[in-house]
């Protein structure tokens, strides 16, 4: 394994444009703290986010990952990128000249994911432990490490989806395609969903979308808006209700965990079946 992740980290510490976007992912993760600054005072309205419990515990840790999920395509173009230049710069024929297998190669990649992943996962952990000691109103340890579950559907959700990126940059070779095949994909996931609620009914379609790759990916991390104190009491105070299912489900996790596992049979196949 520490072989694979050797040349996969050699070949992205010469790849000056992967060094910049990973650079600017993980600047984006820690910019999560400057919403703490967002402030408002226009005459008798005051406005300040970090006074509005976003960063209690533990409902930081919701929301936290919540947001920073919006930042994995930097990541996903590094992946997407690795795979089209494999087949530009002929790496990946020299690899298997060199006495790489098939196999170990696309194990190369997906370690790589599980890497960024599993870094990724730790940082949000620790500019989120920062901001919650910082700003929260509980520090009770019982506290502070509850719903850590969003931390672990973080990483699931990271895998998943570069793991879908990793099938894509082999199956269509060329980085820019590979990523305008990921959004039709989304696209087309939410033409089935409109069709399903044409036909069916809203709660058969979820039922059904839950399954599809990006879908299960987005159901790992549900939105945390309502969840948030300060809008629940405005809800309560107009005689609204949120009835929202925010946890992190086990089989939810199972489909994307599946759908990961696809991806990188799919890859391996594939690779396996072309002439390089």
């Amino acid at each position: 394994m520490y072989r694979l992740l050797n040349i996969e980290f050699q070949k992205l510490r010469h790849n000056r444009a992967s060094k910049i976007l990973i650079i600017t992912y993980f600047v984006l993760l820690t910019s999560i703290a400057l919403i703490a600054a967002i402030k408002f005072d226009i005459g008798p309205i005051k406005f300040h986010l970090a006074e509005m419990g976003i960063f209690n515990f533990p409902y930081i840790w919701h929301f936290n990952s919540y947001i920073a999920a919006f930042f994995k395509l930097f990541l996903a173009i590094v992946i997407v990128s690795m795979m089209a230049n494999e087949y530009s710069n002929k790496t990946l024929k020299q690899n298997l000249i060199d006495g790489l297998s098939k196999k170990e190669f696309v194990l190369s990649k997906f370690y790589t994911v599980i890497v960024f992943a599993l870094v990724s996962t730790l940082f949000l952990f620790v500019v989120s432990l920062l901001l919650g000691l910082g700003f929260s109103n509980y520090t009770e340890l019982s506290i502070i490490f509850s719903d850590l579950d969003y931390l672990l559907a973080f990483f699931v959700k990271l895998v998943g989806f570069f793991s879908f990126c990793l099938f894509l940059g082999v199956l269509v070779k060329r980085s820019a395609f590979a990523l305008g095949f990921l959004f039709v994909w989304q696209f087309i996931e939410g033409i089935v969903f409109g069709v399903l609620r044409w036909k069916t009914d809203a709660e058969t379609a979820t039922s059904v979308m839950q399954f599809f790759p990006l879908n299960s990916m987005s159901n790992l991390i549900k939105q945390p808006f309502s969840r948030l104190s300060a809008v629940q009491t405005v809800a309560n105070q107009v005689g609204e209700k949120f009835d929202f299912d925010y946890a992190v489900h086990w089989y939810e996790i199972v489909i994307v965990l599946g759908w990961t596992a696809i991806f990188v049979f799919l890859s391996f196949r594939l690779l396996k079946m072309r002439d390089l």
